[in-house]
């Protein structure tokens, strides 16, 4: 018999009151066991107030949550955060400046006898590779250890469930880009279902089996890292995710005119036939071809080198900007003329 769903949202709605905008609306989504949710979206966008109403930090003002089978809250029941066998990881870390690292990740296991409490901790604290580390205090460590302190701590309990909120904003690049492979590989390693909140693009495409994109309190779009960031389900989306270049385009025929060329838009099974007239088509930036050309159209304005890839601003006819990312095998040089072309079948089309 298949296990049911780690986590189910039916139509949940958190609104602070009766005047305000709802800061999550209408939230609908099931996360299997073992599954890594990552949700995305700017600051503002309702992503924290959903974790929260997960974790039971906030009650829903409509709808439903279900953890491991288990109704946690609706309309008739509210479970206390503490009995929702959910582990949390804070952005500030949230640890005790005069406990220790054992004691910190022991805290949340008084109800364990002390041999438990010992062999807990010890896995949690090996699970993250701080061992040697146990006796140290937060401010003895670096910020990447006490992050690690803050999962082992959210890990000791074993819950079914394991929520992050932008847990590694406040570390420097190069930390953050290798402890965001640790989490996952950690989560991986020991099957636990978890949802990671960030407003790092990149980082939920890394870190995610599944990615949700949240707009002004609404699921924009839920899928695999692929499938979000090659079929963008809406404007928004592509834009927040892929960071692709938008022109204005008028159908002729099956080709998009816009001012830069036309280009043929491939459906290929995963568009719906459109019949506007106009829109806007959508470019990525890695999906811009750009060939030297003295009579055409676009002028190269700056060139960015990013060590593995060159970012060229480009500059159209009217004035607009377009950006496009090559590999540094061909350098070229600001104030020339390129002829724009597009790899492959990736342009999309949002109708106006």
């Amino acid at each position: 018999m298949q296990p049911p769903a780690i986590l189910r949202l039916q139509n949940v709605t958190k609104q602070f009151s009766q005047n305000t905008v709802p800061a999550v609306e209408d939230v609908t989504l099931t996360l299997q066991p073992g599954d890594l949710l990552g949700l995305l979206g700017p600051s503002g966008c309702g992503k924290t107030t959903l974790l929260r109403l997960i974790a039971g930090f906030e009650r829903p003002y409509r709808g439903s949550v279900e953890i491991a089978g288990r109704t946690v809250a609706d309309s008739r029941c509210w479970v206390p955060p503490e009995h929702r066998d959910v582990g949390i990881v804070f952005q500030d870390y949230a640890l005790f400046p005069h406990l220790s690292v054992a004691e910190n990740v022991a805290f949340g296991l008084q109800q364990l006898s002390k041999q438990q409490v010992k062999e807990r901790t010890q896995d949690a604290i090996a699970l993250v590779g701080l061992q040697g580390l146990e006796k140290r205090y937060p401010h003895e460590l670096s910020g990447g250890q006490q992050q690690r302190v803050a999962l082992a701590r959210a890990l000791a309990p074993r819950p079914k469930l394991v929520l992050l909120d932008e847990p590694l904003s406040n570390l420097d690049i190069q930390v953050r880009l290798r402890l965001r492979e640790e989490v996952r590989e950690i989560l991986k390693a020991i099957g636990t279902s978890a949802i990671f909140v960030t407003h790092d693009q990149e980082e939920a495409l890394a870190i995610s089996d599944w990615v949700g994109v949240m707009r002004q309190g609404h699921l924009e779009q839920l899928g695999t890292p692929e499938d979000i960031y090659t079929h963008p389900a809406s404007r928004f989306v592509a834009e927040f995710v892929t960071q692709a270049n938008f022109l204005p385009a008028q159908r002729q025929g099956h080709l998009w005119e816009t001012e830069v060329g036309c280009f043929d838009v491939a459906l290929n099974g995963r568009q719906d036939p459109i019949s506007s007239l106009t829109g806007e088509l959508m470019i990525r930036q890695e999906d811009l071809i750009l060939q030297p050309f003295p009579d055409a159209p676009v002028v190269i304005r700056t060139r960015r080198f990013l060590g593995r890839e060159y970012r060229y601003c480009l500059q159209t006819p009217s004035g607009k900007e377009l950006h496009a990312r090559t590999m540094t095998d061909t350098a070229l040089p600001v104030g020339t003329r390129v002829q724009l072309s597009i790899a492959g079948d990736s342009v999309r089309v949002f109708p106006n």
